[in-house]
C-alpha cells in the first residue's frame, strides 16, 4: 500500500523503508500543507470528542501538568427512558481549552476513518502493529513531565507550535516490563527546540523526552504520535515458552530433589530454539493478529461495488503454478491460479472499484471480491471508509 504520509515522512527523514526505526533520533520537515489537513485538524479532533461517547484514559484532559478530574468535563446523557452515556461536556472543554490544557485521545485511530488507514499503512510498512495519540495544546499549556516511551515513535507537527526536549536513554533499549524501573533521566541533550507546522521527529525507544508551550503566549499545537511497538528478543522467548507445551517433557514438573533442571530438559529448550527461529516467530506473529473490525457486507444494503483489503498486516500470496494461497491473520484461503491477477489486485492494500477492475483483471475479480469479503480479509468500501484513503491512497486500478 502506498500512502502520501509514509513516502512523506521517508523523505523527511532521509528513510528509504522502515530499517530507521528505532536506530535513532532524527528530525524532518514534510512538505505540503494539504497533507497536513488531511491526517487531523483542532476541529476534527473536537469534533470526534463531541460525537462519541468517550471515557478516561483513552480522553484525557491536562492543566497546569496535572490531569483534570473528568468530572469536571464529563457529564451524562440521559435518555427519555433514563438511560444514562457518559459525553464530554463540550462548554466545560471550551473553557479550559480556552483557559489552557492539552487533550489527549488515544487511539484515535479507531475512531477516525483518515488516521485509521494511515495506522494500517505504517502497520503495512512496518511490520509491527501501530496506534496514534492525538495531542491539542492551548496557549501556555504544559504536556506531560519528562518521561520516556516502551516503543519506538514518529511525530507529526500538524498545526501550531511546541517546544520539545529530548534526551538520551539512560538504559538500553528498556521495555514496560523489565528487571530495572529506569526512572533516572538521562543528562544527554540531543535536541531541544520548538515544532512547527509540518515538521516530524522519530523518537527511539527509551528516549527521554517532553514537550510544552509554556511561555509561548496564545495559540495552539496539534500533533499526532504513531507509536510503533516492535518485536524483541523477550518476545521470541515468550512465543517459545508457549511452543513448548506440545513437547511432553516440558509439561511433567520440575525435580526438586535434583536442584538444576535434567539434562534432557536442557537439550530439549536447545532443541526448540533451534526448530523456532526468531524469524518463524516474526512471521506467526503477523498471522496471529485478529482481523480488524469494519462493517459487514449484507446484500439487502446494496450490491457490492468497491473493497479494500483491511487485513493488520499485508497478506501472504503462494503460489504454486495449479493454485494460489492466501494465508492472513490465521486463514488460509485457495484459488485456482487464474484467479491470481484478481487476487493480486483486490489484496493490494488500495481500493479496488470493482466495475473498472474487471475490465484491468477479468471478469472473476467480483466472484474473488465476495469471497475475501466473507472471509472478512477486504471490506466493503463504505463511503466513510473511502474518505480515509481519498488523496492520500490512489485506487488499485487508477
Amino acid at each position: 500500500m502506498e500512502h502520501q504520509l509514509i513516502s512523506a515522512i521517508e523523505t523527511a527523514l532521509g528513510w528509504s523503508g522502515a530499517e530507521g526505526l528505532g536506530k535513532g533520533f532524527v528530525r524532518g520537515r514534510l512538505t505540503g500543507p494539504e497533507l497536513l489537513h488531511r491526517i487531523l485538524t483542532p476541529n476534527r479532533l473536537l469534533d470526534i470528542a463531541m460525537r462519541r461517547s468517550l471515557n478516561r484514559p483513552q480522553f484525557r484532559v491536562f492543566r497546569e501538568g496535572e490531569e483534570v478530574h473528568p468530572a469536571i468535563y464529563f457529564t451524562d446523557s440521559v435518555s427519555p427512558r433514563g438511560q444514562s452515556i457518559p459525553m464530554v461536556n463540550m462548554h466545560s472543554l471550551g473553557r479550559l481549552l480556552g483557559e489552557g490544557a492539552t487533550i489527549i485521545l488515544d487511539q484515535a485511530n479507531v475512531f477516525d476513518p483518515t488516521l485509521e488507514v494511515a495506522c494500517r499503512a505504517l502497520q503495512w510498512w512496518s511490520h509491527e502493529r501501530v496506534q496514534v495519540n492525538a495531542y491539542l495544546t492551548t496557549n501556555e499549556a504544559s504536556g506531560f513531565p519528562l518521561h520516556w516511551d516502551d516503543h519506538d515513535v514518529v511525530i507529526v507537527q500538524l498545526a501550531g507550535d511546541k517546544e520539545w526536549e529530548v534526551r538520551g536513554a539512560s538504559r538500553p533499549v528498556p521495555m514496560y516490563r523489565d528487571a530495572d524501573p529506569n526512572n533516572t533521566p538521562s543528562e544527554e541533550i540531543i535536541w531541544a527546540g520548538v515544532m512547527k507546522t509540518g515538521d516530524v521527529m522519530h523518537i527511539p525507544r527509551g528516549h527521554w523526552h517532553q514537550a510544552t508551550r509554556n511561555g509561548q503566549g496564545t495559540g495552539k499545537s496539534l500533533h499526532v504520535t504513531f507509536g510503533i511497538t516492535k518485536r524483541t528478543g523477550a518476545s521470541w522467548l515468550a512465543w517459545l515458552g508457549d511452543w513448548c507445551r506440545e513437547n511432553e517433557i516440558f509439561r511433567h514438573d520440575l525435580d526438586r530433589s535434583h536442584g538444576a533442571a535434567p539434562q534432557a530438559l536442557t537439550d530439549a529448550a536447545v532443541r526448540l530454539i533451534g526448530e523456532r527461529s526468531p524469524a518463524d516467530f516474526l512471521a506467526a506473529y503477523e498471522q496471529a493478529m485478529p482481523l480488524p473490525r469494519h462493517v459487514p457486507f449484507l446484500d439487502i444494503l446494496g450490491p457490492l461495488d468497491a473493497v479494500v483489503c483491511t487485513t493488520q498486516f499485508p497478506p501472504e500470496i503462494r503460489e504454486d503454478g495449479q493454485t494460489v494461497d492466501i494465508l492472513a491473520s490465521g486463514k488460509k484461503l485457495t484459488f485456482t491460479a487464474k484467479a491470481l491477477p484478481a487476487v493480486r489486485l483486490l489484496l493490494s492494500g488500495k481500493p479496488v472499484p470493482l466495475n473498472t477492475a474487471s475490465a484491468v483483471v477479468g471478469a472473476e475479480v467480483a466472484e474473488v471480491a465476495e469471497v475475501l469479503v466473507g472471509e472478512e480479509m477486504c471490506a466493503p468500501l463504505t463511503p466513510e471508509l473511502s474518505s480515509g484513503y481519498t488523496g492520500l491512497v490512489t485506487n488499485a486500478v487508477s
